[in-house]
């Protein structure tokens, strides 16, 4: 049916907010040195750091079923140059190949996104607004249709291409380890690249399941250097059942169309 202006506004809204730079919304990430002060390499990209981002994709590949949590601070900076912080929080749940549910939350807004392999429904609960489209495809499938057609981003988009050809190794102009640092109580190898316009670092679990914990990604681009902060927090051992990627209209709810993004 066609939607009010009202609600066209809260779903173009909401279709905005998925893309919050939630954890990789930019270039890649890698591995660093074991103490002390990075030092710079005769070669400005180092293969063990590069490898190991290759090792966390492959590993991020093997997970079926997992639960992943972001917690992200970015920064917005005001004409004058002054910076303001946000906070925004999201929550995934994954069983591949093609289911998803994603939950973000921030002090504005609350939005879902839930893919069940044949349709996928954005959901605004506070407005009890829905749409719902029809699309048979895979979560890596379903991230590219949605980006291109509705301008919609999914957070922690990229966990879903490390390890894959599609993954920007080659991109990547600068990397190297710049040591070990915890995320919580997990031990971490951090590495730091340069792509394009943007700085980005990323913190490795090390030991047996090479996850990305923390990400930081800098904007050089802009002078002011804004930062955005990912951090990371996994369940690999999931006990969620495949009726959650199922979206059951709640009562008074609206279902409304999501309009397509304007091409050029």
């Amino acid at each position: 049916m066609k939607m009010h202006e009202e609600a066209r506004r809260a779903v173009a809204s909401a279709v905005a907010a998925f893309g919050l730079c939630v954890a990789g919304a930019a270039p890649a990430q890698q591995p660093a040195p074991t103490s002390g002060a990075a030092q710079p390499a005769a070669n400005p990209v180092a293969p063990a750091s590069i490898q190991a981002l290759k090792d966390m994709g492959a590993f991020l590949q093997t997970l079926n079923r997992f639960q992943v949590t972001t917690e992200v601070t970015g920064e917005r900076v005001l004409a004058d140059g002054q910076k303001l912080q946000h906070t925004a929080m999201a929550s995934m749940d994954v069983a591949r190949p093609n289911k998803l549910r994603v939950r973000m939350v921030s002090p504005r807004s609350e939005r879902e996104l839930i893919f069940d392999g044949k349709t996928v429904t954005l959901f605004t609960p506070a407005l009890k607004y829905y749409s719902t489209v029809e699309l048979v495809d895979t979560i890596s499938g379903l991230i590219g249709r949605l980006q291109e057609k509705f301008n919609v981003e999914i957070p922690l988009s990229d966990l879903f291409v490390w390890g894959t050809p599609a993954a920007p190794i080659e991109r990547i102009e600068s990397a190297m380890n710049a040591g070990q640092d915890f995320v919580g109580e997990d031990l971490c190898d951090h590495y730091a690249f340069r792509q394009g316009n943007y700085d980005w670092q990323i913190w490795i679990q090390t030991g047996g399941k090479p996850l990305p914990r923390k990400i930081v990604i800098t904007n050089r681009a802009d002078e002011a250097r804004p930062q955005s902060v990912s951090l990371i927090d996994w369940n690999v051992k999931p006990t969620f059942k495949d009726s959650i990627f199922a979206f059951t209209p709640p009562k008074g709810a609206s279902k409304v169309e999501i309009v397509p993004a304007k091409t050029k």
